[in-house]
């Protein structure tokens, strides 16, 4: 079975980072996408090669040529998209965060049960080949019995981001939802903190506005103690000097440790008194390896590889520190 998609919300992420993947990946065609501005949706379909193009998203959705939907627009969007795709009998892959917060992202897990139409949440880096081997090297037991994880992320503030109107619903609470950057980056972290660690047994978190360059939160700090009894510690700022920017995440077990970066390529094995050093090259199209299990998911050929109830997981601890 041939998966034909349409992507509601054709913007910049879908250039290269996941749009292609939909007509490179086995058993998938991309046949139709969807943009607000109609000159924007018709470059895109030309330059892509795709037949059809909307300035209307329920146009696409009930499209009979569409058999599942990408929904690829700011979050505050997701449910409503994601909803009327499931309603009309389409299953969905959503962008992440999969909304805004919580509530949201539970009414459209209910949706799914109630109807029985699939849900997947694009939380793509658990299926880079990267992040997969750090999970197996985790589970191997390669540095022993995991005691703790460290992460930071600091960068600093971004003018461009929030001067430019086509991304500036990143620092908008309305659009992005309340942690802004936060909100954009840390679910790629900790939606990989759940995955490699498990149930959550407590969190607790503080975050707060300091610069006042928009109305979002611009630093966060979290604390979860997993139900294995893991101690993660995590802080995230965007207002710090340019040219101190740091993105870390250390894992530290009985027997060494992996320290490696959530948006470069190189992880750092201490194990055993040596040192050993992986470089990887991330594919062309970073969510091609996710969308191709996504696709062979809503074919009936495989699992689920992000269930809504894995993404609310992380929604909540992102709520919880930010909130």
């Amino acid at each position: 079975m041939s998966i034909r998609w349409g992507i509601i919300g054709c913007g910049d992420v879908t250039e290269k980072k996941s749009g292609p993947a939909f007509y490179k990946v086995p058993g998938s065609s991309l046949v139709a996408v969807m943009r607000r501005d109609a000159e924007k949706a018709k470059d895109y379909a030309l330059r892509h090669g795709v037949p059809k193009w909307y300035d209307d998203a329920q146009n696409l959705i009930e499209d009979p040529d569409v058999d599942a939907v990408y929904v690829a627009t700011p979050p505050d969007s997701h449910e409503q998209y994601a909803l009327a795709s499931m309603l009309a009998g389409k299953p969905v892959y959503v962008e992440k965060p999969m909304s805004v917060d919580v509530e949201a992202c539970e009414r459209m897990r209910a949706v799914s049960q109630s109807t029985g139409i699939k849900l997947t949440v694009a939380h793509y880096r658990r299926a880079v080949p990267m992040f997969v081997r750090i999970g197996e090297m985790i589970h191997e037991g390669l540095i022993g019995e995991i005691r703790s994880i460290r992460l930071s992320m600091m960068q600093h503030d971004h003018p461009s981001i929030i001067e430019n109107p086509r991304t500036r619903w990143r620092v908008d609470p309305a659009v992005g939802g309340i942690g802004g950057l936060f909100y954009d980056l840390a679910p790629h972290q900790l939606d990989l903190m759940v995955h490699y660690f498990g149930p959550v047994a407590e969190f607790k978190g503080f975050s707060a506005n300091q610069c006042g360059s928009y109305k979002a939160k611009d630093i966060v700090t979290g604390i979860i103690l997993f139900q294995k009894n893991i101690l993660f510690n995590g802080t995230w700022c965007f207002s710090i000097d340019k040219g101190s920017e740091e993105d870390s995440c250390i894992v530290s077990g009985s027997k060494g440790k992996i320290s490696f970066p959530f948006f470069g390529n190189a992880v750092t094995i201490e194990a055993d008194g040596h040192q050993q050093l992986m470089t990887f090259k991330h594919p062309e199209h970073i969510q091609q390896p996710m969308i191709e299990k996504v696709t062979r998911y809503f074919s009936g050929q495989g699992e689920n590889p992000c269930t809504a109830e894995e993404a609310i997981a992380s929604m909540r601890l992102m709520e919880g520190f930010a909130g």
